[in-house]
């Protein structure tokens, strides 16, 4: 053990709780772009060129453990993935030499000098090293081959070539041991069979920068790859998706984005000022930065519970990456693609290196702290971090997290809520009815005939037994009687079923190019209702057998449609300025809001609160209705209306921005409504306080064109906790999954094409799944627990806008495309497996 006179410590954690420079060394050498290594509890790096240079973070009196072996300066360190024994490798020019931790360690409390295995020589000049899986093979990539080094036998296993430029790094697949991944400066990955030394998969050119660091995350399959630039790209390594491209990320446009969103919640004014330098400064400093190089990529262990409230996502903070830049580190989530916290080097006057040039950060937390090794750019100083990862979140997370937000109903309507004027209704009914019966008994009963005897009346007769006798002389049809009980039977939604792969049926919806706007299932899933642009709503059944429904009388294209709970009313709305509500049974109009009632047309309108009231958006006003269906028919004076309605409570959008979509549940009782406006944000009313309970701004890069809540299905039964997860779509950003509880996004779904044209979503009932139309005139449905899409059901001849699933398992998925071509517009139907 040695403590050479050129390093000194900093033990001064009252200086800061986040980030504590523990330890600091002055090289001889530039360590500059070395490859660094973090295990658990030891931090390894070259020193002074030749030296490896170990440092213990249990160690109470900072001494090193200095190990030579190499004539020429170190460039890449590596620890094994065994704990016992815990090995490390060194490479420089001449060799790559394998040292065993405990041993050296034994050797030097003996007074001897440590030495290590030569299991490499004259290989080049090391970028990277890599230990597979066991510790039996070290990878070590040396200008543009990779060299599969025996640990064992001391020998070279298999050299692969195929890289046109320095391979920058390389990673083992963890569950298939013998695919190893490969990034290099010729700015694309290779995938390898390094037992058999061919060469499996070679993707196209990604970038215009060269490709630095690699991770292959083992929970989601998915292999990560960051280049100069500051751009990540984030692949499947699912079998099945060929290596397909998830999304790729822009790092200095998260890094805005996020401290933009810090700034609007006024997480910067609780930080200290010791921590954070002022904002004139940060500005300056952020004109001379142009890019985020990509230096390394590690596992974030967020394992620990950061926020109570949120349980039934908490394994998605798990899936969280370390990336090391030049300008500071950033936690990513795989899951959201968003950024749970950054720190910012610049940011800490107690730290001795603002610009980083090579790092390497320990993959779990012990005590909820992580270290991290960090060199200098233009310098040769060598620095240890400690960082409280726990106090690093918690500082940046958003204020209102945790706050009491339910779409279950778990408290009574109050008396001042706008939601009281329908239940107290509905309480004085009952009286109401007493009182009358009461009435009625005070007349004395009379029989209905007061003649002794009627001789047409048939009282005197003996009563029948039987009412009529059954015919036994006809045939039983089992098939008949067996398909009339399936029909009224009302079956669980099975949820072990495969998703519909094949087309199987496409109906005609209009002989001229006239697009269809929105399509709704019932709630029983026997019918299905399609508004469309040229004015008409039909209404098909489930299983488009037969001639559709038709509802006429609007104006302009019906924007929306929505069943009553009871399946006896529709609401319809349109670009006309009018609401209207139609009988099923009878397609007749039964209530009329005109045209002089609204400045703005009707862009969303549904029943909400199992039908007590009316919900609807016009511009940035939420109104709540109240209403009444006269049932009663008058011939003579059919033209007059008699049913009526009356608004109850009017709501506007922060800021008064127009309305983009609006979501309520009506299958069940619950206050909480859901809206997204021009500006981007979200906004969630809660009805039983009469105001707005929650704002998310920035939700998506663009205005929010639909969002659709996981309502589940009468057929099905879900956790309570799933019914607080709600999805929103924005063209050109993908899908997104939020949590009520947490108001955060969970996870980002992206892989279908939506740039120009509003593609619409849909929950399934089970809530396993999610569906979305796409440009590329093909539906696609994703997994709830991957962000890449699971199936791409094609078969349209336009963009699909979107997308319906049945709430039973024996109906079909549906989906509906645009009319941006000239040709009959046709819903497709895919017809779910039936259960077994």
């Amino acid at each position: 053990m040695e403590k050479p006179q050129d390093i000194f410590s900093t033990n001064d954690d009252h200086i800061d709780d986040i980030v504590t420079e523990k330890y600091l060394v002055e090289s001889k050498e530039s360590a500059s772009h070395v490859q660094l290594a973090c295990s658990k509890h030891d931090c390894a790096f070259p020193l002074n060129g030749n030296e490896l240079c170990i440092w213990n973070t249990k160690n109470p009196f900072n001494q090193l453990l200095i190990l030579r072996g190499h004539h020429q300066s170190i460039t890449a360190v590596t620890f094994g993935n065994k704990v016992n024994p815990l090995l490390i490798c060194s490479a420089s020019e001449d060799y790559v030499i394998l040292w065993n931790l405990d041993e050296c360690k034994e050797k030097v409390l003996q007074g001897l000098i440590p030495r290590g295995i030569v299991i490499g020589t004259l290989l080049g000049k090391v970028l990277c090293l890599r230990f597979s899986p066991d510790d039996h093979i070290v990878a070590v990539c040396a200008g543009n081959k990779i060299f599969m080094l025996d640990i064992e036998n001391q020998s070279t296993l298999v050299e692969l070539q195929g890289h046109l430029g320095r391979v920058t790094a390389v990673e083992f697949c963890t569950w298939q041991a013998n695919i190893i991944i490969s990034v290099s400066e010729d700015r694309s990955f290779k995938v390898w069979d390094h037992c058999k030394g061919t060469l499996i998969y070679n993707s196209s050119v990604l970038t215009a920068y060269p490709l630095l660091s690699l991770f292959i995350h083992e929970e989601s399959k998915q292999l990560v790859t960051g280049c100069a630039d500051g751009q990540l790209w984030i692949f499947s390594l699912i079998e099945r998706h060929h290596y397909r491209c998830v999304t790729r990320i822009d790092l200095r446009k998260k890094r805005d984005s996020f401290c933009t969103k810090k700034v609007k919640s006024g997480l910067c004014s609780q930080l200290e000022e010791s921590q954070l330098s002022s904002t004139n400064e940060l500005e300056k400093v952020e004109k001379t930065e142009v890019t985020f190089p990509v230096l390394t990529l590690e596992h974030c262990d967020l394992s620990f519970n950061l926020n109570s409230e949120s349980e039934f996502l908490s394994s998605e903070n798990t899936k969280c990456l370390w990336i090391g830049s030049s300008a500071g580190l950033f936690i990513f989530n795989l899951a959201n693609f968003e950024l749970e916290a950054v720190l910012h080097y610049k940011d800490y006057r107690s730290l001795s290196i603002k610009v980083v040039g090579s790092c390497a950060i320990m993959n779990k937390t012990v005590d909820q702290k992580v270290f991290c090794l960090l060199t200098s750019l233009f310098g040769n100083k060598i620095a240890v971090l400690k960082i409280n990862l726990a106090a690093l979140v918690r500082s940046q997370q958003c204020p209102d997290m945790g706050k009491n937000l339910s779409v279950l109903a778990s408290s009574c309507v109050l008396p001042t809520s706008p939601l009281y004027f329908g239940s107290v209704e509905k309480k004085s009914t009952k009286p109401a009815s007493q009182k009358q019966s009461a009435v009625r008994n005070v007349i004395k009963d009379q029989p209905l005939v007061f003649h002794n005897k009627v001789r047409s009346s048939g009282y005197t007769t003996s009563p029948h037994v039987t009412m009529f006798s059954p015919k036994t002389n006809v045939k039983n049809d089992s098939k008949r009687s067996s398909k009339c009980k399936q029909s009224y039977k009302c079956k669980k939604y099975p949820l072990e079923i495969s998703l519909p792969t094949k087309l199987s049926k496409q109906v005609v919806l209009a002989h001229e190019p006239t697009a269809a706007c929105c399509i709704q299932y019932s709630g029983d899933g026997q019918r299905l209702a399609c508004g469309l642009a040229n004015h008409l709503l039909l209404v098909f059944d489930a299983s488009l057998n037969g001639t559709p429904a038709v509802f006429s009388g609007h104006d302009g294209a019906v924007s929306s449609a929505g069943w009553s709970h009871d399946r006896k009313w529709l609401v319809s709305a349109s670009q006309d300025k009018t609401l209207r509500i139609w009988s099923v049974r009878s397609t007749e109009l039964t209530l009329l809001l005109g045209k002089g009632m609204f400045s703005k047309p009707i862009q969303f309108a549904q029943f909400y609160y199992i039908d007590s009231f009316l919900l609807l958006s016009s511009g940035p006003e939420l109104h709540l209705l109240k209403y009444h269906i006269d049932t009663c028919k008058d011939e003579i004076k059919r033209y007059k209306q008699k049913s009526k309605f009356k608004p109850v409570h009017t709501l506007s959008m922060t800021n008064a921005v127009e309305i983009t979509s609006l979501s309520a549940v009506n299958d069940f009782y619950s206050y909480v409504v859901f809206t997204a406006g021009w500006n981007r944000t979200l906004e969630i009313f809660d009805l039983n306080a009469g105001c707005s309970a929650a704002v998310i701004p920035e939700a998506h890069s663009r205005p929010v064109h639909q969002i659709c809540q996981n309502k589940g299905s009468p057929f099905t039964a879900q956790q309570s906790e799933a019914y607080n997860l709600f999805i929103t779509t924005a063209i050109g950003d993908g899908i997104k999954l939020w949590d009520l509880r947490t108001l955060r996004c969970e996870r980002h779904f992206e892989g279908h094409a939506n740039r120009c044209y509003p593609c619409g979503v849909s929950f399934s009932p089970c809530g396993q799944y999610i569906a979305c139309g796409a440009e590329d005139r093909s539906a696609y449905v994703y997994d709830m627990g991957s962000s890449t899409y699971f199936h791409k059901l094609a078969g349209h001849t336009d963009t699909v806008t979107s997308v319906a699933f049945s709430p039973t398992a024996s109906q079909p998925l549906v989906w509906k495309s645009s009319s941006t071509v000239i040709k009959p517009q046709e819903i497709f139907v895919i017809f779910l497996p039936q259960p077994p």
